[in-house]
């Protein structure tokens, strides 16, 4: 019985994978426009009908309480759109990065600001760290990083259905330098990179339960502290590199400058000051664009906020950070 369980779950992880495979192949018949068009116009359709289209609308409705239902909706449908957008491109994801430093005048579907400081992340023989969020196509750093030749390591979470997971991560190997999946022994793997001079590119904007509280978006939220606590440890350049989807199926990339993060009073880098500090830059680009941003994410647990909290402090309350968002 254990082994035709066993034949059964293959065969059915087989046939999905192929599923997915022909799904792609056919987003890739129609070429990353249409593909793009059609991935959006689905999700935007159907969204009122996905169960955790609620969570969406409740986020969207604390974040932004001086919005009207209509927008509130309308920012909910838009956020569907881009995450049908994005995953109808990882169909195309090897040829969707176009953009020519050397020829900046060429047409390309991506546009780069703040090419310069990827050019001093590459020269200056010195690890780095960039953070980013699940904004528009959140998979084009990377990419752009790979495309430059700077040495990076693009942590990453798996998608929980392994179908899906293996034919995601072949594409991705296939269009970025370095990846590690965010797993139990990542950091170690991840502190190796830094060691050898290597960066990091990490999203920063999802929940994570044994992390610090931050403010985002005006309510308290666990954040993952490890490139705090490497920025830390390293005393390196940190950036925040950003995707913005603009009309006509085309993109931004902006990498910022390098960040001045908070330093405690010994001259080293606050670690829960420093995640706040990044948190904030990227509450700043989810207010500029949020329907571009990923909303369904349940990003804000009060529960495990006071649970953190009890554990940490002896009570529900937790320290505020010294750096505030401005």
């Amino acid at each position: 019985m254990r082994r035709l369980k066993h034949f059964a779950g293959r065969l059915v992880a087989a046939v999905m994978i192929g599923l997915i495979r022909a799904l792609f192949g056919f987003l890739r018949l129609l070429g990353p426009e249409r593909a793009s068009d059609l991935g959006g116009w689905l999700l935007r359709s159907v969204s009122p009908l996905i169960p955790v289209n609620r969570v969406a609308l409740a986020n969207i409705r604390a974040a932004f309480p001086e919005k009207n239902e209509a927008e509130v909706r309308a920012i909910a449908r838009g956020a569907w759109e881009n995450l049908g957008r994005t995953a109808a491109e990882y169909a195309h994801l090897k040829t969707l990065f176009d953009y020519d430093d050397d020829n900046r005048d060429a047409p390309s579907r991506v546009e780069v600001s703040g090419i310069e400081h990827f050019v001093a992340l590459k020269d200056d023989e010195k690890p780095g760290l960039i953070f980013s969020a699940h904004l528009a196509n959140w998979e084009l750093p990377a990419i752009c990083a790979a495309a430059y030749k700077l040495d990076t390591t693009a942590v990453f979470r798996a998608p929980n259905d392994p179908a899906i997971a293996n034919v995601v991560h072949e594409i991705r190997s296939g269009a970025m330098g370095g990846l590690a999946a965010a797993k139990q022994g990542a950091a170690f793997a991840m502190q190796g990179v830094l060691e050898k001079g290597g960066h990091l590119g990490m999203l920063i904007d999802q929940h994570f339960t044994r992390g610090v509280v931050v403010p985002f978006l005006g309510r308290p939220a666990l954040t993952n502290p490890i490139l705090g606590k490497f920025a830390r440890r390293f005393d390196c350049p940190v950036h925040g590199v950003r995707v913005i989807r603009l009309p006509g199926q085309r993109f931004r990339l902006e990498l910022t400058p390098a960040l001045d993060l908070p330093r405690d009073e010994a001259g080293e880098i606050d670690v829960t000051d420093a995640m706040a500090m990044m948190t904030a830059v990227v509450e700043g680009w989810v207010r500029e664009h949020p329907e571009q941003w990923l909303w369904m994410h349940r990003r804000w647990r009060p529960n495990m906020i006071k649970a953190a909290a009890l554990a940490n402090y002896g009570d529900t309350t937790w320290p505020q950070p010294k750096f505030k968002a401005t």
